[in-house]
């Protein structure tokens, strides 16, 4: 009987499978655990640069040409410059629809473009030019005569200036930019150039009789000539004289604002063909 109890105690230890694992079953499990996530680091990271290899420079920003420049509007007026130096800060081209300047701004352009260092350049040319012709033979000759004869055009820019392009037409409420025709013939381009001469836009938008450059250019030449000239130009002779001048220099202007495009656009185009 102890016999049998025994036989059967030691079948029954037998049979039951053990639970324990293998070392070398460990192992294997492991280091397949091991290389699968290795496997997937590496799937996950950045390929690695090349020995040796340079990285793609950044795209450089576009360079604005000149007539991209032109044709940018901020707060109303353009960024231009005749011959890319002479401020044009009132000519619109290529624009739609655009907000009416507000007082400040027709006061702010016009202070920007007058006291331009080109400016103060331009004027020294044309007095030099006024020196050898000996304009208002009172101011004499030599440097005195010059710097009084540079002060005087100086003066006469700048009251003619805010008189036509920013006091008249801020009273009268009227636009005082110039707005490119940009198209058609020479001959109905210029018509147009010199019609602005006493066609301009009200604020609001309607076409008006340009009195702020007629009157506004008479106005300054009655200051200029009264206030400051030598005392034997103080006369209407010589205040209509000035007016006319200013009205011929303005009309010169226009065609310059309307036909500069064309230019610059020439030049551009030279320059791109060359390079």
């Amino acid at each position: 009987m102890t016999l049998l109890i025994l036989s059967c105690g030691w079948t029954a230890q037998a049979v039951v499978p053990s639970t324990e694992v293998p070392a070398d079953f460990q192992n294997q499990a492991g280091q397949a655990a091991a290389d699968s996530k290795d496997a997937n680091a590496q799937q996950a990271a950045p390929p690695a640069a090349a020995p040796g290899a340079q990285q793609a420079p950044a795209p450089e920003k576009k360079k604005e040409s000149g007539e991209e420049k032109a044709q940018a509007h901020e707060g109303g007026v353009s960024k231009d410059r005749l011959f890319w130096t002479l401020p044009n800060f009132l000519s619109i081209q290529s624009a739609g629809q655009l907000p009416p300047l507000t007082v400040g701004q027709k006061f702010k352009v016009v202070a920007r473009g007058t006291f331009d260092p080109t400016e103060w350049a331009y004027l020294g040319v044309v007095t030099f030019i006024d020196q050898a012709n000996n304009t208002e033979p009172a101011y004499g000759q030599g440097a005195e005569g010059y710097g009084k004869r540079y002060a005087t055009n100086f003066a006469d820019t700048t009251v003619e200036n805010f008189m036509v392009g920013a006091v008249f037409p801020s009273i009268l409420r009227q636009d005082p930019r110039y707005y490119q025709m940009g198209k058609g013939s020479f001959l109905h381009r210029t018509k147009y150039a010199l019609s602005r001469l006493f066609i301009t836009h009200s604020d609001s938008g309607h076409t008006q009789f340009n009195y702020s450059e007629v009157f506004g250019a008479a106005f300054a030449a009655g200051i200029s000539t009264y206030a400051y000239h030598p005392r034997e130009d103080k006369n209407w002779g010589n205040a209509g004289s000035v007016w006319g001048t200013q009205i011929a220099l303005d009309a010169v202007g226009f065609m310059l604002k309307e036909f500069w495009p064309d230019i610059r656009h020439k030049f551009e185009k030279h320059k791109h063909e060359t390079q």
